[in-house]
């Protein structure tokens, strides 16, 4: 009768035991996909999945490493479409040392190919007024920049990380 009972009882911790297993793994998945930004990347490196720094991201698509502020370092990336999610802490502007000002909303998205981000939402630049970003292109030591009108600027001046001065208003 011990050895029935035991068996049974193993059994059922087994079967408890996998329930509670899977279910941490459902938590896990259910946390990573509700996190925005800021701790998504430690719900991956659990998983096992590591990403490079933006910086390095970047650099491999052609672009300057400057182009975001120094705090966005959290993204998403996917390889297959090619849609890239930078995750900001605070709306904030850039100043660059062509005099040229970038701002940024908390969350900045675009489709990254070589030598391009397009399709961009969240990002503004000043011309006269402040004009929504669309797409950069880099062309050499040129960077492209289209927001309203096409407007060509050093890529010299964004090839540095700086960082972001936090703004009331996007």
């Amino acid at each position: 009768m011990d050895q029935i009972l035991n068996k049974v009882g193993s059994y059922w911790f087994n079967q408890k035991a996998t329930k509670e297993l899977n279910s941490v793994g459902d938590d896990i998945n259910s946390v990573s996909s509700s996190i925005e930004g800021g701790a998504k990347w430690l719900v991956n490196k659990i998983k096992g999945k590591m990403q490079k720094p933006l910086p390095e991201l970047l650099k491999e698509y052609n672009l300057p490493v400057g182009i975001f502020p120094r705090d966005a370092t959290n993204y998403e990336f996917n390889e297959e479409t090619g849609k890239l999610t930078v995750f900001i802490t605070e709306t904030c502007e850039v100043g660059y040392k062509d005099s040229s000002v970038l701002r940024f909303a908390t969350t900045v998205t675009g489709y990254l190919e070589k030598g391009k981000l397009a399709d961009i939402e969240g990002m503004k630049t000043k011309i006269m007024i402040w004009v929504k970003v669309t797409s950069i292109s880099a062309d050499g030591s040129k960077l492209h920049f289209t927001a309203g009108v096409k407007k060509s600027r050093s890529r010299e001046a964004y090839e540095v990380l700086r960082d972001g001065v936090i703004i009331e208003k996007f």
